[in-house]
C-alpha cells in the first residue's frame, strides 16, 4: 500500500475499503519475518528520553479547518497528555439543524473497532482460550476451504489473503451504501462473500487488507467466549476503563445521545452530500460497527499502550510491527497502526472510516499523549488527509519537519500523511 502524496489523484474511494481505513495490518509470524519486524525502540539505561514537543494549537485549529475545507461539515480532536485534555472543534455536527460540532458527542468510529477486537482477542489468547498460531479450521471448523493453512495471527494482521467483500459492495458508493445501510448480514454470509472472489495471496505471505479478516476475528471471540460481541467488548474493555460512550449497537441502526451525524460524498462531482447516521453498520461487524467518543478514545489508546488491558507478553506480539509503505513510516501489527511521524515522534493506533465518518486515535508508546480526531464526512480522501494533519500539530507541535509540496518548500508543518488516496477500508 502507498502513501498519498500532497498532490492527490482524485478517484473515487470506495466506502467498504474506508471502514478499515484504520488498518493496514501485518503481523508477522514471529520467527517468519522477523527480518521485517520492528519492535519499539527502547530508551537506553541512564538516558532520559527527548522531551516531547509540545502541542502547537494554532497548528491543530488549521488542521481543522483545512479538514473543512476539503468537504467535511465539522471535525474536532482532543487530545490528553501533561496537564488538562484540550479538545478543539469547528463546523457543525449536524447539517440541517447547525449545532456546532461537540467534542463530547458519539459518533461511528470504523476500523478503530479493530483495536478494540484485537484487545479482546489477545486476551482470550492470554487466558489459554486458543493460540495465535491455532489454524482456523480448529475453533471453526468448515468455515474456509484452507482453514488449516490460515492461523488467527493471519487474520488479525491482514495476511490470510482472503479478499475483501467490501470491495464488490462498495463498487459505487451510495447505492452500494443504501443497499446495505438497513441489512443485517450473519458473519458466515460476509465470509461467503469473500470466498466468491480470488485470494490476494497464500495464507502468510503477504498482507493485504481485508475487512473478512476482522469479521473472522469477531467469530472466533463469540466462539471461544460462548458470547455475543458487545457483551465482551463491554465486560473487558468498556466497563473496565468506564468508557460510557462506548458500545457496540450492531444491528440497532442509531447513533444514542448526543452524536456527530456522518455525511457521505457521492462518486459524482458536485452531488449533494448522503447523510448516512443512521445504519445497522452490519456490512462492517467486529470491523468497524462501534460508536465512541475522543475522551473514551483518548482513554482506550492511553490504557492499551500503558500496558493495562493487555499482559506484557501480548502487547509485545500485538506491537511486532511490519512496513505497509515503500516509505517505511507506516506500519501494521496485530489489530494496530504504526505511524511515524515527520518529527521522530511515533504513534500507535488506529484509523477508521465508516460511510460519514474519519477518525485517528493515537498514543504515544508510554500511553502518556493520545490525539482523537474526527471528522464528519467520508470518500473525500483530501478532507481525511487534511485530518491527519491533527497527529503532526499535536505529537509534533513545532517540530515538524519541512515537508516538500508543489509549490516548493512548505513554510508550516505539512499534515501527517494519511492512507487518503487508497480505496477506502474503514
Amino acid at each position: 500500500m502507498r502513501l498519498p502524496t500532497h498532490h492527490h489523484h482524485h478517484r473515487r474511494l470506495t466506502i467498504g475499503a474506508a471502514l478499515l481505513a484504520a488498518v493496514a495490518v501485518v503481523a508477522p509470524a514471529a520467527t517468519a519475518h522477523a527480518a521485517a519486524a520492528t519492535r519499539p525502540a527502547a530508551t537506553p539505561a541512564g538516558i532520559s528520553p527527548t522531551p516531547a514537543p509540545r502541542p502547537d494549537l494554532d497548528a491543530l485549529v488549521r488542521a481543522l479547518r483545512s479538514t473543512t475545507a476539503a468537504g467535511a461539515p465539522g471535525a474536532m480532536a482532543r487530545f490528553t497528555g501533561p496537564g488538562r485534555p484540550v479538545a478543539k472543534a469547528v463546523g457543525v455536527r449536524d447539517r440541517a439543524g447547525g449545532a456546532a460540532m461537540d467534542p463530547r458527542a458519539r459518533f461511528r468510529i470504523g476500523s478503530v473497532t479493530k483495536t478494540f477486537s484485537a484487545v479482546v482477542l489477545l486476551q482470550l489468547a492470554a487466558e489459554g482460550r486458543l493460540g495465535l498460531d491455532d489454524p482456523v479450521e480448529r475453533h471453526l471448523p468448515g468455515l474456509l476451504p484452507d482453514g488449516d493453512r490460515i492461523t488467527v495471527r493471519h487474520v488479525l494482521s491482514h495476511r490470510s489473503g482472503l479478499a475483501d467483500y467490501t470491495d464488490a459492495m462498495f463498487a459505487d458508493t451510495v447505492p452500494g451504501f443504501e443497499a446495505v445501510r438497513n441489512k443485517v448480514f450473519g458473519p458466515r454470509e460476509l465470509v461467503a462473500l469473500s470466498l466468491r472472489e480470488p485470494r490476494t495471496t497464500q495464507p502468510g505471505a503477504a498482507y493485504a487488507y481485508s475487512n473478512t479478516n476482522f469479521v473472522i476475528v469477531g467469530m472466533l471471540i463469540e466462539k471461544a467466549t460462548g458470547h455475543g460481541l458487545a457483551q465482551e467488548y463491554e465486560r473487558r474493555i468498556i466497563k473496565p476503563l468506564g468508557l460510557d460512550r462506548t458500545a457496540y449497537v450492531h444491528p440497532a441502526t442509531a447513533v444514542p445521545g448526543r452524536h456527530v451525524r456522518g455525511y457521505l460524498h457521492p462518486d459524482g462531482a458536485g452531488a449533494p452530500l448522503v447523510d448516512s447516521t443512521e445504519q445497522t453498520a452490519s456490512w462492517a461487524q467486529a470491523a468497524g460497527a462501534m460508536i465512541s467518543s475522543p475522551a473514551d478514545l483518548n482513554t482506550f489508546m492511553s490504557a492499551l499502550l500503558g500496558g493495562r488491558l493487555l499482559p506484557p507478553r501480548m502487547l509485545d506480539s500485538m506491537l511486532v510491527m511490519s512496513p505497509t509503505d515503500a516509505a517505511r513510516t507506516r506500519f501494521y501489527g496485530l489489530g494496530l497502526r504504526r505511524y511515524d511521524l515527520t518529527c521522530g515522534v511515533q504513534v500507535y493506533g488506529h484509523t477508521g472510516t465508516v460511510q460519514g465518518y474519519y477518525t485517528y486515535a493515537f498514543a504515544t508508546r508510554d500511553g502518556r499523549r493520545a490525539l482523537a480526531a474526527m471528522a464528519n464526512t467520508s470518500n473525500r480522501g483530501q478532507a481525511n488527509t487534511a485530518l491527519g494533519g491533527t497527529l503532526e500539530a499535536v505529537f509534533c507541535g513545532g517540530k515538524s519537519a519541512v515537508a516538500p509540496t508543489g509549490r516548493g518548500l512548505a513554510t508550516t508543518p505539512g499534515p501527517a500523511p494519511a492512507e487518503a488516496d487508497l480505496p477506502e477500508r474503514g
